[in-house]
């Protein structure tokens, strides 16, 4: 069995970097950051979903705008506080989620991508018009969020240790879900539905609740992202968020959790590293880097470190986990009951 001494000592080194870097980063890094917790809860239910279930959306920036809406309605019109709006906005992104998997069951590879690209698409329009509860074009500008008396830091801090304290637990959540029959039943029907559906997996069912599970993590995120800018306009909701996401998953490593935390980074730095290279098109560098980086490491970030990684120590390299099989499948047999 795999040691899980190195998975173990990561975890551990990444969350005393992000307990200690608003104390050694400048503030406006610790702004950023805030931003990457948010992304990265968002990619992270990419993840599950396109990584480990094969379905393909370029619809999350719809979840991302109903979960910060819900947050910002609540707040602006109602006055309540943050820690009522997160949980609502992700009841109301999961049930949405559920609501666009069971239409998406019919749907599949690029027909389901371009079904929830539309979706992308019309979130914006869809919020502009129903102005008295979205502010229309205008947006709807938030109270920033207060750091309560005891904690000894400003608010900026506070929404930080917030925002990854959350992210910590989602995470967590989303692993401990993924590493029972759930996880398994997804990446049988990723692998193999024919084998998978005669192992006695419901195709509906798992696929419905990856969805769901997806768009409650996208919520979050788009509560924090509306929280951290305490300002949402439908112009913060464009296609561009969804296919901003889907980026940020395949280049962190689209099989891997530890793709969504890189893969928020890339998305939220490359930009400006973009912009001091070249101010003129920042466009361009842009696309230049994220095609170097699908030329050399293909499976991600994290893929190509830990391919590197296993070239160094001398361990055999493992093949590509897309690649379709039959004991996913076979694996969900353990927890079914016997047919005699």
């Amino acid at each position: 069995m795999r040691s899980n001494g190195p998975r173990l000592a990561a975890i551990a080194l990444a969350i005393v970097v992000i307990a200690v870097l608003p104390a050694i980063a400048p503030s406006f890094i610790v702004f950023d950051f805030i931003f990457v917790a948010a992304y990265a809860i968002a990619i992270l239910g990419l993840i599950v979903l396109t990584g480990m279930n094969g379905q393909i959306s370029l619809g999350h920036g719809a979840f991302m705008a109903l979960g910060g809406y819900v947050a910002a309605v609540l707040a602006h019109n109602a006055g309540w506080p943050y820690w009522i709006g997160v949980p609502l906005a992700a009841v109301a992104s999961g049930a949405f989620g559920i609501l666009i998997g069971l239409i998406a069951l019919r749907l599949a590879g690029v027909y389901l991508a371009l079904a929830t690209f539309s979706l992308a698409v019309a979130t914006p329009s869809f919020l502009k018009h129903f102005k008295s509860v979205t502010g229309g074009f205008g947006g709807l500008s938030l109270d920033t969020v207060k750091a309560p008396g005891w904690f000894p830091l400003d608010a900026q801090n506070w929404l930080y240790y917030v925002a990854w304290a959350v992210t910590g637990v989602v995470f967590l959540l989303s692993a401990l879900l993924v590493q029972g029959k759930f996880g398994r039943a997804l990446r049988a029907l990723r692998d193999n539905p024919i084998a998978a559906v005669s192992f006695g997996v419901n195709p509906y069912y798992y696929k419905t609740l990856a969805f769901g599970w997806s768009a409650v993590l996208a919520g979050i995120g788009g509560a924090f992202l509306a929280m951290a800018t305490a300002y949402v306009s439908p112009d913060t909701f464009t296609f561009a968020l969804s296919i901003t996401l889907l980026i940020g998953a395949v280049l962190g490593g689209i099989l891997t959790f530890w793709g969504a935390l890189v893969g928020a980074i890339v998305v939220e730095f490359l930009p400006f590293v973009a912009q001091k290279i070249n101010a003129g098109a920042p466009g361009v560098v842009y696309g230049v880097a994220l095609i170097l980086m699908m030329l050399f490491v293909p499976d991600g970030i994290v893929g190509g470190l830990q391919r590197l990684v296993r070239g160094l120590i001398g361990q055999p390299q493992l093949q590509p986990a897309l690649e379709p099989t039959v004991p996913p499948a076979a694996s969900i047999a353990v927890d079914q009951p016997s047919r005699e």
